[in-house]
């Protein structure tokens, strides 16, 4: 493979102007896809659904066979809803209260949109609370039109409350509008300029630090128009662009980064620039390719989860990925030929193309702090892993309270009037706006459906079961049970499995369906489809590891750091998103349990990092005693060459995060919170302490492999060796050729 990159990089360095065009072709195709395709229907609803099988949807396919006029409908879809509280000590019904009710109403009926208001103080048909403190109107719209005339719609509604009387508290609940990305805010801003400088400290040139961000953000735009042209004939959801642009923008960063240090090692070693161009893209390229792999792996096998959007949002940033990778292999080869010494400092840069500048002790290049760090880590192993387990245990502990929920009843923003309104209802009538719908099937069903009540009414968490209705056959029907709390209470999901339990009616089996149950059984199958992707996760680790390093233990002590991340990872995010430790300082809503979707996808994409990192480093460490060093020395020298562009990655994946992390999307600021503590554990702590330290505890026994095993696997040759072969050729044929010359 290097032999082949090498020849990729070499080829792109010298035809620049055929690469640049083949990208400016691409991007302008997908351009012309995206404007040119049909949009079909909106991407929010796409993104909405649910490929999976739950016990749940199975129960209402069954409801849409028994009751074809009911289709598994808990409700009407676009309404809202007007909470009428009365001031303290007051009733709804008292006159004063009364009136202004009435007023709202009247008011509430000539909104846009509104087809009919209902009267919760209507004697026929009254929605007031048993204490009469609370009083509920629905408003109904017949026909909502696109996405600007629901903002309009709501908007007129949102005023509406805000301008209610003073003798009744109003809250508007429901929400006409999907949830979608809000603009980029200054957050992801800052984030690529400190990520910028951060590459200029790295590099000391300008011109490097500025065609790497450049290499990184067409990826990225070429990424993302990708999907939108995908999005045009197959809508997809606004968080599968956000992990796609977040996701894109860092490892684009990162793999450039890698491949022009490299690039400078090499000029520093005194090759010629198309040389070291072709050298780093062998080398360095190698590395990126495999890395962007496990990546590529880690995002494509979110699909086996299946559900829509997160199968969206793996394929999306997958391709993200893939387009970082070739803009890395190809165009950035590109700058560095067109930059040539001008990507080294300016001191460096005017000397001889042939000019050694790389010194064999690196503590002599400006690395002399890393190289005493990776002694201190080497000659106190025991010390260094200690301490790196305690910090990491210590961020790790909030996992202990995890909490997880498919979907927030009432909205994900603690503080809006949506979930102060849903709060409201919930306190005083129960679970009225999350009803359980039960499928009873049996033998003269009506006969024994007083049974079938009286059964469910006794269940713990039960508020009310509402009458049924029989299907002709008398063989099934369907009842209503209003739990006492919310679909995310433990209570509500405990009822859900005491319904399914065995019916204590003889020849009648229950089943329960409904929104609430379908989010219940969500969450349940993506967190056992966590334990189950977790397990592949760390198989895939140890395999790829194992192919990439020919080694038993390395693999091992990896993945072990791998995991010790995604608990820091998940430990901060329950600490910050669930306890709502830094509410002051992230603007997204904090206070709810974590979406579902969140571990799995923050173990799909810390997986691929923490593997981007594993192969820089550590692939460095074995290029050093691959040479003949022994294995203490080999971590020093490895680690001091490649800490400085890992601190540099690892610096810049972070902030780059916590740029997105700003934002004020719950799902968005929360994925981004979670790489940003993953990273960091990672980068300096799982990579820079816990790694050289095991790694000089082990010895010469990290690159043990049985000699069976050293014979079948593949050797991907990430030192470059078989470039090394290929130089030497070239040379020997070039001096051949130079005395037949002569003669």
């Amino acid at each position: 493979m290097s032999t082949f990159l090498s020849r990729l990089g070499r080829f792109s360095a010298r035809h620049r102007l055929i690469v640049i065009g083949a990208w400016l072709l691409i991007f302008a195709s997908l351009i012309g896809l995206s404007a040119g395709g049909s949009g079909g229907s909106e991407p929010e609803a796409a993104a909405g659904q649910s490929a999976s099988d739950t016990e749940a949807a199975r129960t209402l396919d069954r409801v849409k066979e028994e009751f074809p006029t009911m289709g598994g409908d808990s409700g009407p879809a676009d309404t809202l809803q007007l909470v009428f509280e009365a001031p303290d000590g007051a009733a709804v019904t008292d006159p004063v209260t009364a009136e202004a009710i009435a007023g709202m109403l009247t008011r509430a009926a000539e909104l846009p949109g509104v087809s009919e208001v209902s009267n919760p103080l209507d004697p026929a048909a009254p929605y007031i609370s048993a204490d009469n403190s609370l009083a509920v109107a629905t408003l109904s719209y017949a026909q909502l039109g696109d996405t600007e005339q629901k903002e309009a719609d709501y908007q007129a509604a949102l005023d509406l409350r805000n301008d209610a009387p003073e003798e009744v508290r109003v809250e508007l609940g429901g929400n006409l509008l999907d949830t979608s990305a809000p603009e980029p805010g200054p957050g992801e801003v800052i984030g690529v300029l400190v990520a910028f400088v951060v590459l200029l400290v790295t590099f000391g040139s300008l011109r490097a630090a500025g065609s790497n961000l450049l290499v990184a953000a067409f990826g990225v735009g070429v990424g993302l128009v990708g999907i939108l042209a995908y999005g045009a004939f197959f809508p997809v959801g606004d968080t599968v662009i956000i992990l796609a642009a977040m996701l894109g923008l860092a490892v684009g960063i990162d793999y450039s980064l890698f491949i022009m240090s490299r690039f400078r090692t090499e000029l520093r070693e005194g090759r010629t620039v198309i040389d070291a161009v072709a050298r780093a893209t062998g080398t360095a390229g190698t590395a990126v390719v495999f890395a962007g792999l496990t990546v590529l792996i880690a995002l494509v096998g979110l699909s086996v989860v299946n559900i829509t959007v997160i199968t969206e949002m793996g394929m999306a940033a997958a391709f993200a990925v893939l387009i970082a990778v070739l803009m890395a292999l190809t165009l950035l080869p590109v700058f560095m030929r067109t930059m040539g010494r001008k990507v080294l400092p300016r001191k460096e840069r005017n000397l001889p193309e042939d000019t050694v500048v790389v010194t064999e002790n690196p503590a002599r290049t400006g690395n002399g702090f890393l190289n005493g760090w990776a002694k201190t880590v080497v000659n106190r192993p025991v010390r260094s892993i200690l301490g790196g387990v305690l910090v990491l245990g210590i961020v790790a502990i909030p996992v202990l309270d995890l909490k997880t929920a498919y979907n927030i009843p009432g909205g994900d923003d603690p503080l809006s009037t949506q979930r102060t309104a849903y709060n409201l209802v919930l306190d005083e009538f129960g679970g009225t706006q999350s009803p359980l719908v039960v499928f009873a099937e049996g033998s003269d069903i009506d006969a024994q459906l007083p049974a079938i009540e009286e059964e469910l009414a006794t269940l713990d968490g039960v508020q009310q079961v509402v009458p049924g209705q029989v299907n002709g056959s008398n063989d099934a029907a369907l009842l209503t049970v209003i739990p006492e709390g919310s679909p995310i209470d433990d209570q509500t999901k405990d009822l859900v499995s005491s319904i399914r339990e065995d019916s204590a009616v003889s020849g009648v089996t229950l089943q329960v369906t409904g929104e609430a149950v379908t989010y219940i059984d969500e969450d349940a199958d993506l967190n056992a489809a966590l334990i189950q992707y977790l397990i592949v996760i760390v198989a895939l680790s140890l395999v790829l590891l194992t192919i990439m390093f020919r080694s038993i233990l390395v693999p091992v002590i990896a993945t072990l750091g791998f995991l010790l991340s995604v608990a820091a990872s998940f430990g901060g995010s329950v600490a910050i998103f669930q306890w709502g430790w830094l509410d002051a300082m992230i603007p997204a809503p904090q206070g709810d349990p974590m979406l579902s979707l969140l571990p799995i996808l923050l173990v799909g994409v810390l997986f691929g990092l923490a593997m981007d990192y594993q192969v820089f480093l550590v692939s460095r460490i074995q290029e050093m005693h691959s040479k003949g060093m022994k294995p203490k020395d080999a971590i020093v020298e490895g680690f001091t060459r490649s800490a400085p562009v890992l601190i540099a990655a690892g610096t810049i994946m972070a902030v780059v995060f916590a740029g997105f992390a700003s934002s004020t999307m719950a799902i968005a600021a929360s994925i981004a919170f979670g790489l940003v503590v993953g990273v960091i554990a990672d980068v300096f702590i799982v990579r820079l302490i816990l790694m050289p330290a095991l790694l000089s505890l082990l010895g010469g026994a990290a690159w043990w492999m049985p000699k069976w095993m050293d014979r079948i696997i593949p050797n991907i040759d990430i030192e470059g060796h078989a470039l090394d072969a290929h130089e030497s050729t070239e040379d020997k044929e070039r001096k051949e050729t130079r005395e037949l010359v002569d003669a």
